[in-house]
């Protein structure tokens, strides 16, 4: 028996504006509980310092999606999007991401078009697909059939895809109470799935195919074609590149810092054979609750990227102060995972793309704040998107470190003894100014 539908889609058709209560109030919704703090709070209260309730955000989300999915079959047109969980790896689950509807769904896992859109839009396209879910070993890459292989066709579709799903059971909205999950739609194990008409990207069909060429040589050509990293990140998840015998599904995280990575090295490679910049640049900009700042010092290639997390914020719930986290790597580059995740990677790239661009080379401190209106977290991509469009900016330029680093702290709150602690080319800048002093 469907669970009552308190909140209609028509209510948000006609635009009425659904108070906390009503919200609430709604048992279409199933409630994963692991926050006390948002039991005491209930969207009302504002306890946990956010300006906006992330519960509350992706409640309205799932709200949006009543009537639509109480249903085993499900018809719509996916962007297309595929997701491959890491979850009881190396046996995992995989399986596409529809919409209930029909039409052009593109945006809805693109990340490339999503900037100056607001968190809520973000949160609604993350909620809107219902992904289903079906167990596979990562090694079925080698020789694809049935679910996988309709997966991998449809991974490389150019444009949304007519698709149809039949699930074991209606797909279930689950809402977290916690600040700390990305967003995610309904989910249901799948039972069958068919899509029609997949416009394949020839570029990515040969590829494919060519089973004597390696993955990263496969990334790095799609990448020169002009395909969008995040649908060369898609294809990798479903083991779509590499030599025959070495193919497997990669997790979906996984995937998107393996291809930021390897891209991002190849670039890096590249602009170390570049004159370097002539002027101390700065950049900044802020997208939604985060606020960067770019230094860029005229010497050899270097990379810096350091966090600071205010309270309230994901990784400083309880905090009083900022916390701050980064790393380095210098002209020779680095042999271990950065500490701070894939953001390192996702930034790497986009700085690296930009000195391609300009050919030449720079060492690049790049600095970002997290704070409290940033409710949730949405993903990498949002730092790789915000940069991208940071260094499409024009620059301020200076002749010394110190003028450039005090404007682009101008962007940010954090004190520059706080980023001082923490930066490796801050230290060494100053360093290296106070040796010149003395001679």
């Amino acid at each position: 028996m469907s669970p009552p539908k308190i909140i209609g889609l028509d209510d948000w058709r006609r635009g009425q504006k659904l108070n906390h209560h009503e919200l609430w109030a709604s048992r279409a919704t199933d409630l994963a509980f692991n926050s006390r703090i948002c039991l005491l709070c209930r969207g009302g209260r504002n306890l946990c310092g956010k300006l906006r309730c992330p519960v509350i955000a992706r409640l309205e989300a799932l709200v949006r999606l009543d009537g639509l999915v109480d249903r085993e079959l499900i018809e719509g047109s996916t962007p297309p999007a595929v997701f491959v969980g890491r979850i009881g790896y190396p046996k995992v689950n995989i399986g596409p991401m529809i919409p209930p509807y029909h039409g052009d769904t593109e945006i809805l896992d693109t990340p490339e078009q999503w900037m100056g859109r607001s968190i809520e839009d973000i949160i609604r396209f993350r909620m809107s697909l219902i992904r289903g879910k079906s167990r596979s070993h990562i090694l079925q890459a080698r020789e694809p059939s049935g679910l996988l292989e309709t997966l991998q066709e449809l991974a490389m579709g150019e444009k949304p895809t007519e698709t149809e799903a039949v699930f074991g059971r209606k797909p279930r909205r689950i809402l977290v109470l916690s600040d700390e999950a990305q967003p995610f739609g309904p989910t249901a194990p799948l039972k069958r799935f068919r899509a029609s008409h997949v416009s394949v990207d020839r570029r990515i069909e040969r590829r494919f195919y060519d089973r004597d060429l390696r993955a990263s040589e496969a990334i790095s050509s799609l990448y020169d074609s002009g395909v969008p990293v995040t649908r060369i990140q898609r294809s990798f998840s479903l083991g779509m590149f590499g030599v025959s015998a070495r193919r497997r599904l990669v997790p979906t995280r996984w995937a998107i810092t393996a291809v930021d990575s390897t891209l991002s090295l190849r670039l890096t490679a590249e602009i170390k054979q570049f004159p370097t910049i002539d002027k101390y640049l700065v950049y900044s900009f802020r997208n939604v609750g985060n606020m960067y700042a770019a230094v860029l010092l005229p010497e050899k290639w270097s990379f810096e990227w350091i966090e600071a997390w205010f309270p309230r914020t994901f990784w400083n719930p309880s905090g009083s102060k900022p916390e701050l986290m980064g790393d380095f790597e210098s002209y020779e580059g680095r042999t271990t995972y950065a500490s701070v995740g894939g953001c390192y990677y996702s930034a790497r790239l986009a700085l690296a793309e930009r000195l391609r661009s300009e050919r030449r080379q720079a060492s690049g401190l790049l600095m970002r704040e997290i704070h409290p209106d940033y409710i949730l977290p949405v993903g990498v991509w949002n730092v790789r998107e915000s940069l991208r469009a940071m260094l499409k900016t024009g620059p301020a330029r200076f002749d010394t470190f110190e003028e450039a680093l005090s404007h682009a702290l101008k962007t940010l709150t954090v004190p520059v003894q706080g980023w001082v602690r923490c930066s490796r080319i801050m230290r060494d800048a100053r360093s290296q100014r106070k040796l010149t002093e003395h001679l």
